[in-house]
């Protein structure tokens, strides 16, 4: 089974924790079996594989978030970088000409879709089993999993399944679809779910032959005919910018439903998201016995004590603190929405860094400093900056630096400058993580300031 899992998003409804590189999915705010966190992106991975070892995953998604890709599941996934953001459609597009021309996938292979950040019960995948099984199965174009609705949502869009029965019944009760509504108010939505509809919960079956043939014809009418993964990425601007619903769905001939009627929530708010953690407090944080139904979440170096909150959420991390009412909570997306600061902790494909200090001088020059953690066995890539000079003091672990070619070892209380133009990378021994403090001088402290020389290991400059 192929599976495409879409990850875009910025997050900030669950600011400050979530910024542009660091997306809700990746927060490691939930629980695994075995009692260690993991994040939504983590736990549908499980998921998926609890259910089909051998699904074949690929994740649609943005540069922004590949090195936390990497990071939370491994180098392992295929990943398809959208050269820009263009809804769901394109993005769909784009990696179903990845499976065509890269991974060679025939034209009747089956392929399924959905969100990245589902939450749902194990059975939900069990239910993608099911819609593989009708696709291979009926003449149906498209088949979708129809969530049974637990109250009148006017966030999601509605399936309006036909009445009666057909052929298309007998595989795994499926039921055709008459038709959908996007988005109704609530009393509109309390009508529509009276009449049996179901949320659409973004995740469809067809075989790959189908939307190949829908995005020829995208590209047939401007006159190309991309026969390869490049050609597509070249081209991916002349797609339309729409979503998958509007530009598939709702014009497909043939479309059926599978209902699901287990857990599944959308966990997009701090107070959704907040429902489903088993730790009331993460972090180094301290409450009395008077303190009800509050949330704490402490990813700093200093301790929170909070004394007689209730229902409240309390979230604090490099990027800024929230303090808020939990119902409020929802409202936080309109105040976020302008905050214009540079993230202060991101994830990389080698391990993490957090912003530990950041000053704008009188004379117009700049310093900032992060703590750096390099896994086990992992390192950076051989670079150059050319805006400012680094010093690297090793606070924890050993590993191997690679300066101008010449390697050395290094060790807790080494220190290293590194000069503007220096080419220059770090690996940790397989043994432990690195940990070491970098502080950047110059004038234009940005992270694109980087010019690349490959992944050069500086254990072949030994």
């Amino acid at each position: 089974m192929k599976i495409i899992l879409l990850s875009g998003g910025s997050g900030k409804r669950l600011w400050p924790l979530s910024n542009d590189t660091r997306s809700k999915q990746f927060l490691k705010l939930l629980k695994r079996p075995d009692g260690q966190y993991e994040s939504m992106v983590q736990r549908v991975y499980r998921q998926i594989r609890s259910v089909s070892q051998d699904s074949q995953i690929t994740v649609a998604t943005v540069a922004s978030q590949m090195d936390s890709i990497k990071s939370q599941l491994g180098d392992h996934v295929d990943i398809v970088l959208e050269p820009e953001r263009r809804d769901t459609f394109p993005a769909i597009a784009l990696a179903c000409a990845y499976l065509q021309f890269e991974k060679e996938c025939p034209l009747d292979e089956v392929v399924m879709v959905m969100p990245v950040d589902t939450y749902a019960g194990s059975d939900y995948f069990d239910v993608l089993v099911r819609m593989k099984n009708v696709v291979e199965s009926t003449k149906s174009d498209l088949v979708l999993m129809g969530i049974n609705p637990v109250f009148a949502s006017p966030k999601y869009g509605y399936i309006i399944p036909t009445k009666g029965k057909s052929k298309e019944n007998m595989i795994e009760n499926a039921i055709p679809v008459a038709g959908f509504v996007e988005k109704p108010d609530e009393h509109a939505a309390t009508k529509l779910i009276a009449k049996g509809a179901f949320w659409n919960g973004g995740a469809f079956a067809f075989k790959l032959g189908y939307l190949m043939s829908i995005v020829g014809g995208h590209f047939k009418d401007k006159g190309l005919s991309p026969n390869s993964f490049e050609d597509m990425r070249a081209n991916y601007s002349l797609l339309e910018k729409t979503s998958f619903d509007y530009a598939v769905v709702e014009k497909a001939a043939s479309i059926s439903m599978i209902p699901y009627y287990g857990a599944w929530k959308d966990l997009g708010t701090w107070n959704t998201l907040t429902d489903e953690m088993e730790d009331k407090s993460v972090g180094m944080v301290k409450t009395n016995r008077s303190t009800v139904n509050t949330h704490i979440i402490n990813e700093l170096s200093i301790p929170i004590i909070v004394l007689g909150a209730r229902d409240m959420i309390i979230a604090a991390c490099p990027d800024g603190i929230l303090v808020s009412d939990k119902e409020e909570s929802a409202k936080l997306k309109d105040f976020v929405d302008d905050v214009d600061s540079r993230p202060m902790y991101e994830e990389k494909r080698w391990g993490n860094y957090k912003v530990l200090d950041y000053v704008h001088y009188e004379n117009g020059s700049k310093s900032l400093t992060k703590h750096m953690v390099i896994q086990a066995g992992k390192g950076i890539s051989y670079q150059c900056h050319s805006a400012r000079d680094e010093i690297w003091t090793i606070t924890d672990g050993t590993g191997v630096v690679l300066i101008d070619d010449i390697a050395r070892s290094v060790s807790r209380g080494d220190v290293l400058h590194i000069a503007k133009g220096q080419k220059h990378s770090i690996r940790a021994d397989k043994m432990a993580d690195l940990h070491f403090i970098e502080v950047q001088l110059g004038d234009d402290l940005v992270e694109n300031d980087i010019l690349r020389f490959g992944e050069t290991d500086v254990v072949e400059h030994q």
